[in-house]
């Protein structure tokens, strides 16, 4: 302790459960500053996966689809995941076999690039897929 106040500093306790404890003397708010800079660093250096959305309704026609399709394949690209919807109104709510059969053509379509991480599933007025694109 006399060290570490001879030469203003702290005396910071690195391992408190050793035999007998071991302390370093060190400038501690500079060594804080030091620590939020590399995690600073480390979460500028990650990439940030954006989770995009189509969304169709039961009545699509093909074109519209694969104009779709096409802008999907495009984010996949990118390394993006994908999100597609299709959203019933009214009496549509009553054929899920179409949007189930949409989303499996869509999931073909894409099957050389992406990989389904979320099966088609219900939720609410609406049936739901994600994609997420294949590893490299």
């Amino acid at each position: 302790m006399e060290r570490a106040y001879e030469a203003n500093l702290d005396l910071v306790e690195v391992s408190p459960n050793a035999e007998p404890p071991v302390v370093r003397v060190m400038d501690f708010n500079k060594f804080i500053y030091e620590q939020s800079k590399k995690e600073r660093e480390a979460r500028q250096s990650q990439k940030q996966v954006e989770v995009k959305e189509i969304r169709f309704r039961p009545k699509t026609n093909e074109h519209h689809r694969e104009i779709k399709i096409e802008q999907a394949r495009g984010w996949l690209d990118e390394g993006n995941k994908v999100k597609v919807r299709i959203r019933f109104r009214g009496r549509e709510i009553t054929y899920p076999e179409l949007a189930q059969e949409q989303l499996t053509e869509v999931a073909d379509e894409l099957a050389d690039i992406a990989v389904v991480e979320q099966q088609p599933n219900m939720e609410g007025r609406t049936m739901l897929m994600i994609l997420a694109p294949k590893k490299k």
